[in-house]
């Protein structure tokens, strides 16, 4: 069993070039059973670790599959989990055989669109902020939050991590004790649209995704799973400047 450099198996696996994996490497982006890389010259062994590039799994090239998943409220959004509850792997059909990674995670009781995938270098583009793919969701909130306050939380706000990218957020609705707002963002923090909303005092009551680039959840019902087209893996690539190398 021979031994891979890093980043010839990285750039074989279609992640990206090799330049670029090198400088993934030195950013610290590359953990190898994990472990995070930073020096150039660690050799892998294909069949027994595990290499991941921002947490995403990373394997060998094989057939791309891609399926869109309306993640219901209580599942939670990982491919496994040590304590037995559900998760989205579960929605899929019994007879899938594909290793796939859920792509882009929501928190335990959001729901709406979601993909799993085993192209880890469209997950890569899909989930990074360098590559700007938004993603759109329906929020309702308790509370009417003032034109005032909601151009301030397009700005920006300054969470415990850090300040937020600047969002757009549209008024759908507005009721006696609510109001449904569109959320467009172009990062995606842990609960990032839940803590956003609770420091300016207008907690959710309900968080949808419905879009991620232009891939739209559509009638999709909850718990529901469905292939992705070639045009629409197309579309999510060229969402995030590139072209696709894959064929469904």
């Amino acid at each position: 069993m021979a031994g891979v450099r890093l980043q010839k198996y990285l750039a074989d696996c279609g992640v990206a070039s090799r330049r670029q994996a090198e400088q993934m490497i030195r950013d610290g982006r590359v953990s190898v059973n994990g472990r995070r890389v930073e020096q150039l010259g660690v050799k892998v062994y294909p069949e027994l670790d595990r290499v991941a590039v921002d947490g995403i799994p990373v394997t060998a090239a094989q057939k791309k599959v891609y399926y869109m998943v309306n993640k219901p409220p209580g599942y939670l959004s990982t491919a496994r989990d040590e304590r037995g509850r559900k998760t989205v792997m579960d929605l899929l059909p019994a007879w899938r055989k594909e290793r796939l990674y859920p792509v882009g995670r929501l928190d335990l009781w959001s729901e709406g669109l979601m993909l799993l995938t085993n192209d880890g270098r469209l997950a890569l583009k899909l989930q990074h902020p360098r590559y700007g793919v938004e993603k759109t969701y329906l929020v309702t909130v308790a509370g009417e939050p003032s034109p005032a306050l909601l151009a301030q939380m397009e700005k920006g706000m300054i969470l415990e991590d850090g300040p937020t990218l600047p969002a757009r957020i549209t008024v759908i609705h507005r009721g006696e004790e609510t109001a449904e707002l569109e959320f467009v963002l172009k990062e995606g923090r842990k609960r990032q649209i839940r803590r956003m909303c609770a420091a300016a005092g207008y907690p959710v009551r309900r968080l949808r995704r419905i879009a991620i680039g232009p891939l739209k959840l559509g009638e999709l019902q909850p718990g529901g799973v469905r292939r992705l087209r070639p045009n629409e893996v197309a579309a999510l690539y060229a969402a995030a400047g590139e072209e696709p190398d894959v064929t469904n």
